[in-house]
């Protein structure tokens, strides 16, 4: 079975929060998403690192294109 595709929008506190909980629940590949350039980009990088600390293999990334977010199984809106 494939892994689920979570788009969470919005990188920050809250959307940072919820990609390392979904990581930790082993829930599907997250895919950050913001309109700050590299701002999804390194919260994914730090959440990427810590996976082997946290024992989660969840596929982390950024992104600041909105095709970067097409197929998601689930998106959540964190932004505001």
């Amino acid at each position: 079975m494939a892994r689920k595709k979570i788009a969470l929008i919005g990188a920050g506190q809250i959307g940072g929060t919820l990609a390392h909980l979904a990581g930790l629940k082993e829930l599907g590949d997250i895919v950050l998403f913001d309109i700050a350039e590299g701002t999804p980009q390194g919260k994914a990088l730090d959440l990427a690192e810590s996976s082997p600390v946290d024992g989660f293999d969840a596929k982390l990334s950024g992104a600041n294109d909105y095709k970067d977010i097409a197929g998601a199984d689930v998106i959540i809106v964190t932004a505001g």
